[in-house]
């Protein structure tokens, strides 16, 4: 399958108990979503390897999963740090108003009253108030703007554009 069809959602942790159990480290905001899956794509060497999940669970809000023909610790841990992905059709569908961060990342930030192209979405960095998006502005320089609906007019992912209010964007910003 094309690289561009997964989604990483988490890393593999250490090993659990003395069945080949292996906690994994979500990067999702459904780390629930780990116990409807029957298989899951692991990083190997620059590609995905399906592996097929004989069980998950949840033990004190973290997600276990035993993986098929694994019955030991130490075969296991043959996984640890490894990347865990799922296809971009098995994600969860996010309420109106919301996008995952992969569906930003590229678009083009456009200036809301002049429709000036200001520059294009490199990264959005997430924290407890409020996630940051990381511009890379058409002069070259990289400014932290907030996402917030203050600033942020509409979000349009078919177009890959997003209008804001320049107003969020820091004046002597220095990268």
């Amino acid at each position: 399958m094309p690289e561009g069809e997964f989604v990483v959602v988490g890393q593999i942790g250490r090993t659990r108990g003395v069945h080949g159990d292996i906690y994994l480290i979500p990067e999702t905001d459904f780390p629930d979503r780990f116990l409807d899956l029957s298989e899951i794509y692991i990083e190997n060497r620059n590609h995905w390897e399906k592996i097929k999940l004989e069980s998950s669970s949840m033990i004190s809000g973290r997600p276990v999963v035993r993986f098929e023909n694994i019955t030991t610790p130490e075969d296991a841990a043959r996984f640890t740090n490894r990347k865990v992905a799922v296809l971009k059709s098995e994600m969860v569908v996010l309420p109106e108003g919301s996008h995952y961060i992969y569906d930003l990342i590229g678009c083009s930030v456009v200036e809301e009253n002049t429709g000036k192209l200001l520059g294009t979405i490199e990264n959005v960095e997430t924290y407890p108030a409020n996630d940051v998006y990381v511009i890379k502005m058409s002069d070259g320089k990289v400014v932290l703007f907030p996402a917030i609906k203050r600033f942020v007019k509409s979000i349009d992912i078919t177009k890959r554009r997003i209008i804001i209010d320049p107003a969020g964007i820091p004046e002597d910003e220095e990268t």
